[in-house]
């Protein structure tokens, strides 16, 4: 894993605005969320590998229930799927009592929400009702502008969570940069035409990003504070 991405980052062009992934990105929550579905699967005796769940945390949780099934050599229709879904966000609402922010996270989001030289917004597959525990972890003086999973018809790896946070920050797809932890965020972002960056502090590496299209990786958001800083986008960390 790179500690750095500043030089790939650096070849990128200027953000218009900064659309951010939720869960993994912002809020240290992966692992919460794979023990979520782990325990809806053996609540409904669904056999399931916890390395091929980790795959699949950021895409639609329909989408994650029905290829955990066929994993399984079964099937689920839409309706199944739906009900394994919500248990899932059940079961992670129970377990997601004291989301942490990633490291760089606070201080970035601070930045933006203070300097106001660029739009910035959260867009996450995750169902409404499990969104603004995380979101009011980060510790944000309010809560920013939010797309959820509740508000398209398909989620990552479809684009259209990101196509309505651009179409609300009123900014044109190419010119946003979205930034995820997922192999779904990259193929989200390049699907609507969007600059992908990698962070690689979920649950895959900078390889897998690279591979889905990301156009730059980074370890850490400081990463990204520092080149934003750099282009005079955003005030530098406190800490330099």
């Amino acid at each position: 894993m790179p500690q750095s991405a500043r030089p790939d980052l650096s070849q990128l062009p200027d953000p218009r605005a900064l659309i951010f992934d939720l869960d993994g990105t912002l809020v240290d929550t992966v692992e919460t969320r794979i023990e979520g579905w782990l325990r809806t699967f053996r609540e409904v005796d669904l056999p399931a590998d916890r390395e091929h769940v980790g795959r699949l945390i950021g895409s639609d949780g329909k989408r994650l229930a029905k290829e955990v099934a066929q994993a399984a050599g079964g099937t689920l229709d839409d309706e199944r799927a739906e009900e394994i879904d919500r248990r899932a966000g059940e079961l992670y609402d129970e377990l997601n009592v004291d989301p942490r922010p990633l490291p760089g996270a606070h201080e970035l989001l601070a930045a933006l929400h203070a300097g106001a030289r660029i739009p910035w917004a959260i867009a996450t597959s995750s169902r409404a009702e499990q969104v603004l525990v995380s979101v009011d972890a980060l510790g944000l003086p309010s809560r920013p502008l939010i797309v959820d999973g509740s508000h398209v018809r398909h989620a990552k790896p479809e684009p259209d969570l990101l196509l309505l946070a651009a179409e609300r920050l009123g900014v044109e797809p190419a010119r946003c940069w979205y930034i995820g932890d997922a192999t779904w965020d990259v193929l989200a972002a390049r699907r609507g035409g969007m600059i992908a960056v990698g962070l690689t502090t979920g649950a895959v590496g900078a390889a897998a990003l690279a591979q889905a299209g990301a156009q730059a990786t980074i370890g850490s958001l400081v990463d990204l504070h520092l080149e934003l800083a750099s282009r005079g986008c955003v005030d530098a960390p406190p800490s330099l």
